[in-house]
């Protein structure tokens, strides 16, 4: 049949007619789909009469490509039905020739054994090992015409392609199915591979931009407010500026001398990769307190205290969104933490307790005082930059309306809900009545708070709800939060 003259009429004209950007759709596609039509028809017994017309149809399938890109298999058939009478076809075969083109249209959907044999022809390379050379002429096709914009589109379309796709056939469905399911899961590898680079490199440069931001707050911090006027902050940061003061070190090297025990702590008590973005991000705050010429912002000692506190806070929390500290001391909390049976935050509270007792008697009882309010500010502002405005808050509500209180949740708040079976009654006057009753919880920002309330309130005004502070909250349907 590639030899008769009907055969070689589409050929030629494929070869020589298309534009260059015809990668796939072109002779070469259109022989391969000839072959294995033949190689199915051949398994599945089909007599000869039949596969002369699906041969012919297999052959100019995809000839439209030469009238443009739209509407191809119409235009094959505009085609089929130009060209064929010449070579002695009448006009019932033609129409069924144009009746297996038209089958191939996706989504596919054969009405017959023929169209089923067609539809899997034209796909078959999707089931073969040479799927990735094969679909690489496509992917350059579906470029050139501006179909996709790129190899990550284009492998997401192949995915999906996949997961739809299964071939028609007995043949197809032995011989080809098993190993599209491998190629399939071969490319899901691949982009899932590829996202999980993506998006390290996004965290990576998400996580650089907080901690250099960070270093600049806290350098302006301390050389605009707290060091010009000898003030303190809590942790390291507040050794060092105590020791500069006593001793006129350079506050640079005191930044990274008193550090590095705390960053070797974190090597062993967090990871490796966090004390060596720690060391990075305190030699990048030596270097900015060298270097950078920041100006003195005021002498007045309340705000000297408030806001070198702020910045101070600011600094430091947008470094722990970054992924390191600027301030090793809940290293120390940290590993001190697992041995004694104190908790981090009273530990932390006794070692600057013993840093503002040697201001108080070093340098005078107003500066320390001055001092505790600028750790206080710090952190307060720490905690905000870290929860920021969207700090979730768990909302539990038992209510005799909880059909129409989920419904509220999901549907218009558009939350996520765990629902708890429990029991409700156990009365002073009646503790023996009870009855059965879903307890219904979800995760909401501070901001949604009251509206949430008040939406369940106009739902059944005696419902029972109290709230609890959540630290974190990620995955399900709330969006992703910076790592802390």
């Amino acid at each position: 049949m590639v030899d008769s003259p009907e055969g070689k009429y589409i050929l030629d004209r494929l070869r020589t007619g298309l534009p260059a950007q015809f990668h796939y759709h072109n002779a070469d596609h259109t022989l391969d789909v000839y072959h294995s039509a033949a190689a199915i028809a051949k398994q599945e017994i089909v007599n000869d009469e039949f596969t002369k017309i699906l041969l012919v149809a297999a052959l100019y399938h995809d000839c439209g490509y030469l009238l443009g890109n739209h509407g191809h298999e119409l235009a094959s058939c505009k085609i089929t039905r130009e060209a064929l009478p010449q070579f002695g076809y009448d006009e019932t075969d033609i129409e069924k020739i144009c009746t297996l083109i038209m089958a191939t249209q996706l989504p596919q959907q054969p009405a017959n054994l023929l169209e089923q044999i067609i539809c899997d022809a034209d796909l078959d390379y999707l089931g073969r090992s040479d799927f990735a050379t094969t679909g690489s002429k496509l992917y350059h096709e579906m470029l050139a015409l501006g179909t996709i914009r790129n190899e990550e589109e284009w492998d997401q379309l192949q995915t999906t392609f996949l997961q739809k796709h299964r071939y028609f056939t007995d043949a197809s469905l032995k011989n080809r199915q098993p190993k599209q399911e491998e190629n399939l899961r071969a490319l899901q590898h691949k982009t899932t591979t590829l996202m999980t680079k993506n998006n390290a490199v996004k965290i990576t440069a998400l996580d650089t931009i907080y901690t250099i931001t960070g270093i600049l707050f806290c350098g302006f911090a301390l050389k605009s407010f707290l060091v010009p006027n000898k003030f303190f902050d809590g942790g390291v940061t507040g050794i060092s500026l105590l020791i500069h003061e006593l001793y006129h070190v350079n506050i640079g090297y005191v930044i990274i001398i008193a550090n590095i025990p705390f960053i070797i702590m974190g090597a062993f008590q967090v990871n490796k990769s966090f004390a060596v973005k720690t060391f990075l991000a305190i030699i990048g705050l030596a270097l900015c307190l060298h270097f950078i010429p920041y100006p003195e912002i005021t002498s007045d000692k309340l705000l000297v205290s408030i806001f070198g506190g702020v910045f101070m806070g600011i600094g430091i929390g947008l470094a722990i969104r970054g992924g390191c500290a600027l301030d090793g001391i809940e290293v120390l909390a940290l590993y001190t933490g697992k041995r004694i049976s104190f908790t981090i935050s009273e530990i932390i509270l006794g070692i600057n307790i013993i840093i503002f007792l040697i201001a108080a008697i070093k340098l005078g009882l107003e500066t320390s005082l001055y001092s505790i309010l600028t750790y206080y500010t710090a952190s307060r502002t720490i905690n905000f930059v870290i929860e920021g405005l969207e700090e979730y808050t768990g909302v539990t509500i038992i209510s005799g309306q909880n059909a129409a209180i989920k419904e509220m949740l999901v549907k218009q708040l558009g939350r996520g809900i765990t629902v708890y079976k429990g029991e409700r009654g156990f009365l002073k006057e009646s503790f023996d009545v009870s009855h059965p009753v879903d307890i219904v919880f979800t995760v909401v920002t501070r901001l949604e708070l009251r509206r949430l309330k008040n939406m369940v309130h106009e739902i059944d005004s005696k419902a029972f709800i109290f709230t609890s502070i959540i630290k974190e909250a990620a995955g399900g349907v709330l969006k992703r939060r910076a790592r802390h």
